[in-house]
């Protein structure tokens, strides 16, 4: 038993200097997604947590409503309609004609424009997107460029779109990427998407429906985006979900089927949710760093960001931050008002930059007077004749 005893203590220290000397946190866990092409974000920052073939362009299926969707809340939102405003459903519009998914809109009648949003929303209507554009451009095709005008603004690379409601067409396409940017710009202007997309069904005309979004009622936080799918697209979906203040936006792409659309967003999600968060780097107003100053009553001057700064770090990482001031003007020279610009902020973690912000004077700084400067000088002087080289 002492043999053993002899053994198991040098093996119990070891261990303890293993977990004390152990970095603070860990890496993000290796991973590799289930489908062919993905993406994941973080929706504040925009920051990429996970990628896989995101760049090439992909029959992207109803998943192309969501900017049919995002043009008809600016419309909403400029005043160029109104949500109870009626439009009248067009033989174009008429979803015996259309086909697919629809909202069973009929010929000749007339519907309100929220009605209508929110049923091609919730329940993917092919026909509602046809009624949403002739609405506001009076024809699909003049629509369908607004679309595309929207998509250069955004800096989609990797858009194109024919039509309004992802039926198949050629030189019809998105990429995962512009997808997930589509998505968090959505988002984060126009929130009210996301009480819609949250409506698990439907009734219109008597006809009750159901949400497609597999993520909704089984992953928590889930509220959201929109489905796809196509022969050619295979099964496609946009998701996001909220979890301790931070939200994330996955997209999975020409999944094989339901099963595997759904198991690849959720272990996307998993991931992000999993091994990183969402971290107040710097609070705004509040003195975070000091720079110094020439000149001045003060030798330094402490420093703030106007607005909250947010990163996206693997967990428990915070400690390991490094700030870095950049200088507009070198050295910076009282006299200084408070709330005076005076570079900028860099938040970076291993050498990456992850966010940065314009940094001002937290105080004033007044100028010191002819006798104070002098003295310094003095002082300097003979720290200099003493200074070891």
């Amino acid at each position: 038993m002492k043999t053993i005893g002899k053994i198991l203590v040098p093996i119990v220290i070891l261990s303890i200097l293993v977990i004390t000397c152990s970095p603070v946190y860990a890496e993000p866990t290796e991973f590799e997604s289930i489908a062919p092409y993905a993406m994941l974000i973080e929706a504040s920052t925009g920051r990429v947590l996970y990628e896989k073939n995101a760049d090439e362009r992909l029959t992207p299926a109803s998943i192309t409503k969501i900017m049919t969707l995002l043009l008809a809340f600016e419309a909403l939102e400029q005043g160029t309609v109104g949500w109870d405003d009626l439009v009248t459903i067009s033989e174009n519009a008429w979803a015996l004609r259309v086909g697919g998914s629809v909202l069973f809109l009929e010929a000749g009648t007339k519907v309100p424009f929220g009605v209508i949003v929110t049923g091609t929303a919730i329940v993917s209507g092919n026909d509602g997107c046809i009624a949403i554009a002739e609405h506001l451009c009076g024809t699909e095709q003049t629509f369908v460029q607004q679309m595309n005008k929207k998509a250069q603004e955004l800096g989609l690379t990797n858009t194109q779109f024919k039509n309004t409601n992802g039926l198949e067409a050629e030189g019809h396409y998105m990429s995962a990427r512009d997808i997930a940017t589509l998505a968090r710009y959505f988002i984060n202007h126009y929130p009210k998407i996301l009480e819609i997309e949250s409506m698990t069904e439907y009734t219109y005309n008597g006809i009750r429906q159901f949400n497609r979004n597999p993520l909704l009622g089984v992953y928590p936080g889930a509220d959201g985006l929109k489905t796809g799918w196509t022969e050619e697209a295979g099964y496609c979906l946009v998701g996001t979900a909220k979890q301790d203040g931070m939200r994330l936006i996955a997209v999975v792409m020409k999944t094989k089927d339901e099963a595997e659309r759904l198991a690849a967003s959720t272990e996307l999600l998993n991931y992000g949710f999993r091994n990183f968060e969402l971290h107040k780097a710097i609070e705004a107003d509040e003195p975070f760093g000091e720079i110094e100053i020439k000149k001045g009553k003060k030798l330094t001057v402490p420093v703030k960001v106007a607005e909250d700064l947010y990163v996206v770090i693997p967990k428990d990482s915070q400690d390991d931050l490094i700030f870095d001031i950049k200088l507009d003007k070198d050295p910076v020279t009282a006299p200084l008002a408070a709330d005076t610009r005076v570079g900028t902020v860099e938040v970076k973690l291993n050498d990456e930059v992850l966010a940065s912000a314009e940094i001002s004077t937290a105080e004033e700084v007044k100028k010191a007077g002819f006798f104070e400067l002098l003295f310094r000088s003095i002082i300097e002087f003979f720290k200099s004749l003493f200074k070891i080289s």
